[in-house]
């Protein structure tokens, strides 16, 4: 028998914005539930098709702009929810680089 000296592969993911692959647990996944609703999920376990942005404030200020989450997600984001989706996720990364 073998040992595995690395241990487990960590699962990796790419940031819809910068494109950069990091490991999951970097990234904060935003999710469209079947309600079609769209909402940052920070643990993870929310059912839905997802799509992972890294904790960089470049990337949540490029999804408000671009339609890269749209694509990623498979569904329309009226320009509104997706400015608040952008602002509730710069909020969150303050919170989360403060403590």
């Amino acid at each position: 028998m073998t040992s595995n000296l690395q241990g487990k592969a960590k699962p990796q993911r790419t940031c819809v914005a910068c494109r950069q692959v990091k490991q999951k647990g970097e990234m904060v996944r935003v999710v469209r539930t079947a309600e079609g609703k769209v909402e940052i999920d920070i643990k993870g376990k929310i059912e839905g098709r997802g799509a992972y942005l890294c904790r960089e404030r470049a990337c949540w200020e490029k999804i408000v702009k671009s339609n890269q989450l749209e694509h990623a997600l498979k569904s329309k984001i009226k320009q509104n929810d997706r400015e608040q989706l952008g602002k509730a996720g710069l909020e969150m990364l303050k919170e989360l680089h403060s403590g």
